[in-house]
C-alpha cells in the first residue's frame, strides 16, 4: 500500500461552517462514493465548580501531532474500505457553540463510513497530543481532561 502524504490538519480558531460545506460540495463529482459520515466536535458551555466555560484554547506540539494524525489516517485506510478521509482540528481559542474538530469520511457504503469516522474520533482523542485550556466566563482557566 502506498503511503499518502501528510496532510495539514490544524486550523487557526474555530472551523468555519463554510469549510464544512465546501468539503461536502467538493465530493459530489466522485460518483463511486455512496456515503459520507461527519463528526463535528463543538465547544460546550460546561459548568464546572459553579463556573461556566466560555471557550477552549487549544495548543499542540504541531509537528508531533501532525505525525500522529497521519498515522491514524494510514491505519484507518488499512482497516476500512474508505475512499476519502479529512480531519481538521482547531488551534487557538474556540468559543462555546463553535466547531473545534471536523472528521469527514467517505465510502461506497454507509456502515463503513460511520465505523471509520468513529474510529478516527476515538483514536484522535486517545493519541493526538493536543491540549485544551478551558477558559471560564470569569477569565480563570483549567486544563481540560479528554473523556
Amino acid at each position: 500500500m502506498e503511503t499518502k502524504k501528510v496532510k495539514k490538519v490544524f486550523v487557526e480558531g474555530a472551523i468555519p461552517p463554510e469549510k464544512i460545506a465546501q468539503s461536502v460540495a467538493s465530493h459530489q463529482s466522485k460518483t463511486n462514493i455512496g456515503a459520507h459520515s461527519i463528526f463535528l466536535g463543538q465547544i460546550r458551555a460546561d459548568v464546572i465548580d459553579c463556573k461556566t466555560v466560555a471557550a477552549i484554547e487549544y495548543s499542540a506540539y504541531e509537528e508531533m501531532a501532525e505525525k500522529v494524525f497521519h498515522e491514524i489516517r494510514e491505519a484507518a485506510f488499512a482497516k476500512f474500505d474508505i475512499t476519502c478521509a479529512h480531519i481538521y482540528h482547531s488551534l487557538g481559542t474556540v468559543k462555546t457553540g463553535e466547531i473545534c474538530l471536523f472528521v469527514f469520511t467517505s465510502s461506497s457504503h454507509r456502515k463503513i463510513a460511520i465505523e471509520a469516522t468513529n474510529y478516527f474520533v476515538e483514536e484522535i482523542k486517545a493519541k493526538v497530543p493536543v491540549f485544551g485550556k478551558e477558559i471560564f466566563e470569569d477569565e480563570t482557566h483549567q486544563w481540560k481532561v479528554n473523556k
